[in-house]
């Protein structure tokens, strides 16, 4: 903090946490010597802050009772964590006041934000997608956040430092086609550099972010959040899970939600509509109940083992169902 009607403001906010504050101690906080804290404070009293002088041993300066600063003070972080608490609670219901309040409050913190900030926090609002309710999770760097906002509402590439699951560091550039926060963690979709294809990235697993010259442009019709869920679907586990169920994929969709498992329609097979369900997973164990829960008739077309755990779930449940 360099500029002195930024230190200025800095003292007021110290004064607001209440006491009396000696003036070596504000010097201290400030990093500016005593006389300059004295010049300070004849800044604020110009602007009728009422500052008050308390002298003696303990003395020093402290704010007449029930004052409160009229503008907001706020870091990139806080100022970050304001609009995303609004935009969430708006996006996922959290919040039980009306869109139209929401819309207002977000707006009022907006107005006293400097432009620069402004413009960064609309570029994220503009390109976040919330796919649902969040639960604790590993947040991303600020600066990383807004920087891919930034990139993806300008359509510009980014320059990423991102480490894989297995702890191998990258270097790559990606077109960011959109942000999406999923249960609790931030993910970035668009075309890789590297592999030539559309990928999605942890934020919280890149280390860096350089918007790049260039422009992209995003194919008609994708949707960040979709390729997301999709993308979280299709990650490599132990075990891959394929079975057709008699049924149509919004059937399946209402009963398993897209970040668990693949819908691919098949041709009526004269019974009526068919979807191949695909699912990749560690254990096995509770798959069978996840199929029993869509209600419709399946076949199981791999792995082999799987049948096993369907008869034993099915064997608890009749056993369950003779108790008395």
């Amino acid at each position: 903090m360099t500029r002195p009607t930024a230190r200025v403001l800095a003292l007021l906010e110290i004064l607001q946490t209440g006491g009396t504050r000696t003036v070596a101690d504000l010097a201290d906080r400030l990093g500016v010597d005593e006389r300059t804290v004295r010049r300070y404070v004849g800044h604020l009293v110009d602007l009728d802050v009422p500052v008050r002088s308390v002298r003696g041993r303990y003395g020093g300066y402290r704010l007449a009772p029930g004052y409160r600063m009229p503008p907001l003070m706020l870091t990139d972080e806080e100022a970050l964590a304001v609009l995303l608490g609004l935009l969430a609670g708006r996006r996922t219901g959290l919040v039980g006041a009306s869109a139209a309040a929401v819309a207002s409050a977000a707006a009022k913190v907006r107005r006293v934000l400097p432009a620069a900030l402004g413009d960064r926090l609309d570029a994220l609002v503009d390109t976040a997608d919330f796919t649902a309710p969040a639960r604790a999770g590993d947040s991303p760097e600020t600066e990383v956040l807004l920087a891919l906002a930034g990139a993806a509402r300008e359509r510009r590439p980014v320059a990423v430092r991102h480490t894989r699951r297995d702890g191998t560091v990258s270097e790559r550039t990606v077109d960011p086609y959109g942000l999406v926060v999923h249960d609790g963690r931030w993910y970035v979709t668009g075309a890789d550099s590297a592999s030539g294809e559309v990928r999605t990235f942890r934020l919280d697993r890149i280390a860096a972010a350089t918007v790049r010259p260039g422009s992209f442009e995003v194919p008609d019709g994708f949707d960040p959040a979709a390729r997301v869920l999709s993308g979280l679907a299709e990650v490599p586990r132990r075990h891959t899970v394929s079975v057709r169920v008699h049924a149509t994929p919004e059937q399946v969709r209402a009963r398993i939600p897209a970040a668990l498992a693949t819908v691919e329609e098949l041709p009526d097979d004269g019974r009526g509509p068919v979807v191949r369900v695909r699912l990749r997973v560690e254990r096995l164990d509770w798959v069978p109940s996840l199929l029993a829960g869509v209600d419709r008739p399946f076949v199981i077309e791999e792995p082999e083992v799987l049948r096993e755990h369907v008869r034993a779930f099915a064997d608890r449940l009749v056993r369950c169902a003779s108790r008395s």
